[in-house]
């Protein structure tokens, strides 16, 4: 049997798709060798990596209010401080090091500094999973040896490359944002500017999944309309997509591990 290894994209709320994909593959009997992800897909992906259950990650999800992530910051950087978000992660996973988990994961920061992707695989995995959620303006960035991280989907939204770098024989990348529509009606000014990042990231990732064509073996995207990663609301709609999205590519998964 091939070595499979999954990239969970970001997405916010969007990535609770993650989760019911999961759950499905593993109704299926089929288990990830490794994982790989950036911002929600980091979460999804720490959690089972560190052996929490697809069911107990879906409560977890659905109990969440907006006000259980969000504190106001005191400093520079953002509009939030990360501490919130840092302690509803620690129930679940606790202060757990890469080397401990049940399975290979890495995710995916991105250096203000120096304008790079970093790859964490080492150290604190809480550390890493916080700044690579740190959404830019919304969360103050993450300071550490000399670098400023932010979310990793600013860079690297579907870490493919390196689940493809990590062994995997074949990558399965779940991409739960797809090429997202600018709304109908006119958005107000913090809409325009989280519109305009979605249109570079949309560019972006669609110019390097073509690029890396052959890394990638299936490339999914769970139909999740015009639902907000940033709704607080359709959790459950989510969960279900996901869910659907890997029963509908059993199969073709199976076959690609043949």
């Amino acid at each position: 049997m091939k070595k499979l290894g999954l990239a969970l994209g970001a997405g916010g709320s969007r990535g609770v798709a993650h989760i019911g994909f999961l759950k499905a593959l593993e109704e299926e009997g089929i288990k990830p060798a490794l994982i790989t992800g950036s911002s929600m897909g980091s979460v999804v992906g720490a959690g089972y990596a560190a052996g929490v259950s697809v069911e107990k990650m879906f409560e977890a999800v659905r109990n969440l209010k907006l006000f259980d992530l969000i504190s106001p910051s005191t400093k520079k950087g953002g509009l939030f401080d990360t501490k919130k978000m840092r302690n509803v992660l620690a129930k679940y996973i606790g202060d757990i090091q890469f080397s401990d988990l049940h399975l290979p994961f890495h995710c995916m920061a991105v250096d203000m500094i120096s304008q790079k992707t970093v790859e964490f695989s080492e150290g604190s995995v809480l550390d890493a999973v916080v700044a690579s959620s740190s959404i830019p303006s919304i969360f103050r960035p993450t300071e550490k040896e000399g670098m400023r991280l932010i979310d990793g989907g600013i860079l690297d939204r579907v870490p493919y490359a390196e689940a493809k770098r990590m062994g995997a024989d074949v990558v399965v990348a779940v991409d739960v944002l797809g090429q997202r529509q600018c709304s109908e009606k006119m958005p107000g000014a913090i809409g325009i500017v989280l519109s305009t990042v979605d249109i570079m990231d949309n560019y972006r990732t669609k110019m390097l999944r073509e690029r890396d064509k052959e890394m990638i073996d299936l490339w999914l995207e769970p139909d999740l309309g015009n639902m907000s990663q940033y709704s607080f609301k359709q959790f459950d709609f989510a969960h279900q997509r996901g869910y659907e999205l890997g029963k509908a590519n059993v199969e073709e998964i199976k076959k690609i591990l043949e």
